[in-house]
């Protein structure tokens, strides 16, 4: 029965086979060859043209009289209008600097007056150190002259930069601060 069943699976594959070679015929590939070219044929790829390109004009520097954008001396002029603004204002670059105008003026608390030979000397005090000054003494990292001494401000010209570079003076005050301790 062995025997019966291996022949007739050896029969069955060699009819695959042979009706597999008869698909791949002649015949077949002839057709789609035809086919191909009719297609082929009858296929019309519409490519747009390319536009041309732009023809590039060069810029003609017709001003011989003024002065080059590239010309080293033109940066030369803007220094010097820079150096002119500012309408002379302008701090002392070349005074040695006091001991107060290490500290900002945010941190610096007028805490009393004093008055020695006519003049009024205001009480500055800065962290635990109280220090005493007058009209005429610089204060704060903004070059701020002090200007007066009363017993309850002290008033000072500060000379700042504004946005655009120039040197502009600015007032202001310390005002006297009140002590918190209260007495009983």
């Amino acid at each position: 029965m062995m025997t019966h069943l291996s022949r007739s699976r050896a029969v069955l594959a060699a009819l695959g086979v042979t009706v597999a070679l008869a698909g791949c015929g002649n015949s077949d590939e002839q057709e789609v060859r035809q086919w191909m070219k009719e297609v082929d044929a009858q296929a019309r790829v519409a490519v747009p043209p390319l536009t041309p390109p732009k023809t590039f004009i060069p810029f003609a520097y017709a001003s011989n009289d003024a002065i080059d954008p590239f010309n080293p001396n033109k940066l030369l002029v803007e220094l010097a209008k820079a150096a002119n603004r500012g309408g002379g204002v302008r701090p002392d670059m070349e005074r040695r600097k006091e001991l107060l105008e290490s500290f900002p003026l945010d941190t610096v608390k007028m805490v009393g007056t004093l008055q020695k030979g006519g003049v009024i000397y205001a009480l500055l005090q800065i962290d635990r150190s109280v220090y005493q000054v007058k009209p005429g003494q610089h204060v704060g990292q903004n070059f701020g002259l002090i200007t007066s001494v009363t017993e309850g401000a002290v008033n000072i010209k500060e000379i700042v930069q504004d946005a655009t570079g120039d040197w502009v003076e600015r007032m202001s005050k310390l005002e006297l601060q009140e002590s918190k301790e209260t007495t009983k």
